[in-house]
């Protein structure tokens, strides 16, 4: 049920957010993302739950949404009533 909603809102984020040039802050968006989920999986017990090798088998079994440019901003065309 996490990894579900997590996804949802990490695809949502992408697809506000994944213009042209802004690929670096959503790259660090995952990374971030990806660092808070190890931190609060780990957290559920007294002991550690993961390790780098487990959290690595769990999101290849629950994997993330990769970050992309959905939005070309360099496409978009004015009208020629603009061109002048």
């Amino acid at each position: 049920m996490l990894m579900a909603l997590l996804k949802k809102k990490l695809e949502g984020y992408y697809h506000n957010y994944g213009i042209t040039d802004n690929s670096k802050r959503i790259l660090a968006f995952h990374y971030i993302a990806r660092c808070m989920l190890f931190k609060w999986l780990n957290r559920r017990s007294q002991r550690k739950s993961f390790d780098g090798e487990k959290f690595k088998r769990f999101l290849e079994k629950f994997p993330l949404p990769n970050p992309r440019i959905y939005v070309n901003i360099m496409d978009i065309r004015l009208p020629s009533a603009y061109m002048t």
